[in-house]
């Protein structure tokens, strides 16, 4: 059986960008009226694909010494729906709105409140609906230079919404947000649906991608040297083409493996714990919010999912438990453990390179034949080890946190969010080696999290937070993982189905049939495979 592995696609390429440097093949093809949805790992140019659909740069077709002009351009795309929105944006001048992907450079370009900021832009005079489906009439006094990630996200997609605009782009919108917020701006971005508008989003969340679009387009090919583009699929094959692996419209295998989401064994048969902790009731108080955490117990050898909205407490908890923060108040002490813990925000400090880093961290660890097998290979560390640390991007700083935290000798694993700037395929690569790692080392790991379908790949068993974000909040006795997660989405009110091919958790529309069943029987969640 012949399956053709990628080669370079010479008559197909869109746009190069020098010699011997990054290229493009074909281009995703947007269709007014709906979200077309893009997916593939980061530096495989989903941003550049994003660049030439909005106008601002212009495809040289791969000749970069003598860029061609738009005669010769759309004569290449002759045929196409492609030479169609070209010859659109040409004639007609659509004006393109790109949410950008780093939310964090938006304070270095612009200054003021988010109030002034949006009644400034404010074309579709929809901004106070906006404002209050993502949540911003809170902060609108606020100087953009003190807001949060998670705000600065929600800033952002608003003023895209707001807009009046032919084409919109959302590169990456679900970064910063917990899951309630993600289908916020999921739903924003759908309203913006009209017969005339191109959309298009990037998501690395699969969940949230399944959620948005319409239709798919995979990229695959190999980071930084070439990416290829496929014909647009229905979302449900797209996504499972990907996972997959394996494009059958061209025959083409770009992955050796397939990635499925079997519920974790641990959740299905009885491992041998040896060790069980008690962690006693806590409170705590910082300012004007207050946590309650009910007592709770664990055990080696799982993985504890902490669930719950932005600001409900879960890195408090975290903090708590790793000693960083004391207790107000507690019905008792807590159990003393070695305790390795990756923060939420990773900001390095370190002037070498990656290998003297972990040399310097975790020098017994990263020798070690079993950990480079289970932890740095999958990882990819290997190949950012002679690369100095303060160069690394947002993906690559996190996987070198993950192995330095995971090669710390310790008793308890505290990880805050390992998937924040991860595309998809390392999102699910990252939870099977600390699903791995954590079962094999009879250890205990605590994992906060909002990618849902890596939370239900990783979770044992999850602590539900619930309460009023930012004020009152209550965590509870860790659960099972079909309890929790039925509790858990009961709050959020919404359903989730299993996907037959390869078992990922897939949202349902909101009041679709299965919805409003699943809803009656009060099954938000299924761990069983149909």
């Amino acid at each position: 059986m012949i399956i053709n592995i990628p080669s370079n696609l010479d008559q197909h390429t869109t746009h190069r960008y020098s010699k011997n440097s990054f290229k493009l093949h074909r281009l995703p093809i947007p269709r007014p009226g709906e979200v077309l949805g893009l997916v593939g790992q980061n530096g495989i140019g989903k941003s550049t694909a994003l660049k030439i659909l909005a106008g601002k740069l212009k495809p040289n077709l791969g000749k970069y010494n003598d860029p061609p002009d738009w005669t010769e351009i759309l004569a290449h795309f002759r045929g196409s729906e492609l030479q169609n929105y070209f010859t659109k944006i040409l004639e007609d001048s659509l004006k393109a709105l790109i949410k950008p992907q780093y939310v964090d450079q938006i304070p270095k370009a612009v200054k003021g409140t988010v109030k002034d900021l949006l009644e400034r832009r404010d074309e579709r005079k929809n901004r106070q609906e906006t404002a209050e489906a993502l949540d911003l009439l809170k902060i609108t006094d606020r100087e953009i230079s003190a807001l949060s990630g998670g705000e600065l996200q929600r800033f952002a997609i608003a003023m895209v919404c707001i807009q009046d605009g032919d084409i919109f782009m959302f590169d990456e919108p679900s970064s910063y947000l917990d899951v309630r917020q993600r289908l916020n701006a999921a739903q924003c971005i759908r309203s913006l649906i009209r017969p005339d508008k191109f959309i298009i989003v990037v998501e690395h969340d699969l969940s949230v991608l399944d959620y948005l679009s319409d239709f798919i387009c995979c990229l695959y090919g190999v980071p930084g040297c070439y990416g290829v583009i496929t014909m647009p699929f229905s979302v449900r094959e797209g996504i499972n083409i990907f996972l997959d692996g394996f494009v059958p419209t061209e025959n083409m295998r770009f992955r050796t493996e397939s990635l499925t989401f079997k519920v974790s064994e641990s959740a299905t048969e009885e491992i041998k714990r040896m060790n069980h902790y008690i962690y006693p009731k806590m409170m705590k108080s910082l300012g004007e919010f207050n946590l309650t955490v009910e007592q709770g117990q664990f055990s080696d050898s799982e993985i504890l999912v902490l669930l719950g909205e932005n600001g409900t407490g879960k890195t408090t908890f975290i903090r708590m438990l790793a000693g960083n923060l004391e207790p107000d108040e507690g019905s008792g002490k807590l159990p003393v453990l070695n305790i390795s813990y990756k923060p939420q925000k990773i900001a390095p400090r370190h002037q070498g390179t990656v290998r003297h880093l972990l040399g310097e961290r975790i020098r017994d660890a990263y020798v070690h034949p079993q950990f480079v097998a289970d932890v740095m290979k999958p990882l990819k560390i290997e190949d950012i080890m002679d690369q100095n640390v303060q160069d690394l991007s947002g993906g690559e700083l996190q996987r070198v946190a993950l192995t330095i935290c995971l090669g710390k000798p310790a008793d308890v694993y505290l990880i805050d969010e390992p998937s924040a700037y991860l595309d998809s395929e390392q999102r699910l690569i990252a939870a099977k080696v600390i699903k791995k790692f954590i079962l094999h080392a009879k250890k205990t790991g605590f994992v906060v999290e909002h990618d849902f379908i890596m939370a239900t790949y990783m979770a044992d068993r999850v602590i539900v937070f619930e309460g009023k974000p930012s004020v009152n909040t209550t965590a509870h006795t860790p659960q099972s993982l079909l309890n929790g997660m039925n509790k858990f989405l009961e709050l959020l009110e919404i359903t989730f189905r299993r996907d037959p091919n390869n078992f990922r958790p897939r949202i349902n529309k909101s009041n679709s049939v299965k919805d409003v069943e699943q809803k009656r029987a009060g099954q938000y969640f299924f761990l069983e495979d149909f």
